[in-house]
């Protein structure tokens, strides 16, 4: 079992505390650490990945690469992966691939299994049976694989009937999720022939793009790509090379600990993390800054700290940083005026509609909530603790927990689902000192 994986009472009630002087490291990045394991799968020899997130996302991705034919070991005390990687080549015929509730796994899996020759289906839980997916399968259907929702509902479980991978041109849909074009972006150098693909629309998330175009690199892969990134073009028929690769902290997990300290007063300070990081979701300090906190990045000792100042209220676009809504939600609460979130519809088809529940719980904390199609606006009100319900997110139950710092009686139900991509967030948010 890994570190921490104790099992969590029904409910927590989070004690408030502050001001803050605080110092963490949060675990590996579940986005990283994910886009590395395909990589290393693909590649042709064995990759050592350090720092490594322990998680319910990557165990099922390396459940899956298991069952597919590649060696993973997994230290979870060292926090590192060990990958015999494939050299392009999936040596199973046949997998039943459990995904859980892990958007980055089923839609990276799907792409990377019609490089095999055999069939394989993907499912996961009930949400995941919601998340989209067909506008991924429509992109590869383009390249030559042969792929169909099961329920025809445009969602999992999917089945491939693969007999590798063509190549060619195809469109991406850009506007639901860049998880799609990731997973097409990291199967392409594997493919039989050259690959090139254009986004259909406004492409969410970009950060996360530019992300997966690193590790590739990482990896040995270079892929050509329009500055604006709407064209990509990509090689075929090449291996990934195997290597030692160092995997930085999750710089969403960061967010809820520079929101704690923007909302208890005093100061947080990450660890591992500076301007350079690979993760879009660092700008959510700069979020902070807007709202009236001092944010000083540190790229010669590899770190950012966050201290509090009087908030105020904001406008701002999180498209590119979406992960990081909930916790802007939790620290909207202690403004001095509205808070505005736009360009962030795409939230609405993750775990939960993000949007939806954060409304709904945000108004049992006492906020005036208006919902949008793409967004919310948050005003203020006497606040009031309240039992918050978590969908199931593990985002929902880690940002409010945050406004628990401030306001007394504030319970988060089903605290375990932060097992998703955190599963010592609650034993670390009440070591903050």
């Amino acid at each position: 079992m890994a570190r921490g994986r104790t099992p969590l009472s029904p409910s927590i009630a989070i004690t408030p505390r502050g001001p803050l002087n605080a110092t963490i490291r949060p675990p590996g990045s579940k986005s990283i650490t994910n886009r590395a394991l395909v990589c290393a799968a693909l590649a042709a020899g064995r990759s050592t990945l350090s720092g490594a997130l322990d998680s319910d996302d990557t165990r099922v991705m390396v459940d899956c690469l298991r069952k597919l034919g590649i060696a993973v070991d997994h230290s979870a005390e060292a926090r590192t992966l060990t990958v015999d990687g494939c050299g392009g080549r999936i040596s199973a015929r046949e997998a039943d691939l459990f995904v859980g509730n892990s958007g980055t796994t089923v839609r990276f899996l799907t792409a990377l299994v019609t490089l095999g020759r055999g069939v394989y289906r993907l499912d996961g839980v009930a949400r995941m049976r919601e998340r989209p997916i067909e506008d991924q399968l429509d992109a590869l259907r383009q390249l030559g694989a042969k792929l169909t929702c099961e329920l025809g509902t445009g969602c999992p479980p999917v089945r491939v009937e693969a007999n590798g991978l063509p190549g060619g041109k195809s469109r991406v849909r850009g506007d639901v999720s860049s998880q799609f074009l990731s997973g097409l972006l990291m199967t392409a150098p594997c493919a039989l022939s050259d690959v090139e693909l254009s986004v259909d629309g406004v492409l969410v998330s970009q950060p996360y793009i530019h992300m997966t175009l690193a590790v590739m690199r990482s990896f040995g892969i270079a892929v050509e790509i329009a500055p604006d990134l709407s064209h990509f073009k990509i090689r075929g028929a090449r291996r990934y090379e195997p290597r030692e690769y160092a995997i930085e902290p999750d710089a969403s997990a960061a967010s809820y600990f520079f929101g704690a300290a923007a909302i208890a007063g005093g100061q947080a300070t990450v660890d591992g993390l500076s301007r350079q990081s690979l993760q879009g979701d660092i700008a959510f300090a700069d979020v902070l800054a807007q709202m009236g906190c001092d944010v000083e990045f540190d790229d010669v000792h590899n770190r950012t700290t966050v201290r509090s100042g009087a908030l105020h209220g904001t406008d701002v676009n999180m498209n590119a940083i979406s992960d990081t809504v909930q916790t802007l939600g939790a620290v909207a609460l202690f403004a001095d005026g509205p808070t505005t979130i736009t360009g962030v519809g795409h939230i609405r088809h993750k775990e939960t509609d993000r949007i939806a529940a954060m409304a709904t719980e945000l108004r049992k904390l006492g906020a005036t909530v208006e919902e949008f199609a793409d967004g919310m606006k948050i005003t203020p009100g006497p606040l009031h603790g309240a039992a918050i319900d978590t969908y199931d997110d593990h985002r929902m139950a880690m940002s409010l927990a945050l406004a628990g710092l401030r306001i007394p009686g504030v319970v988060i139900n089903d605290p375990g689902c932060t097992a998703k991509t955190y599963p010592e967030f609650f034993q670390d948010l009440a070591s903050l000192k």
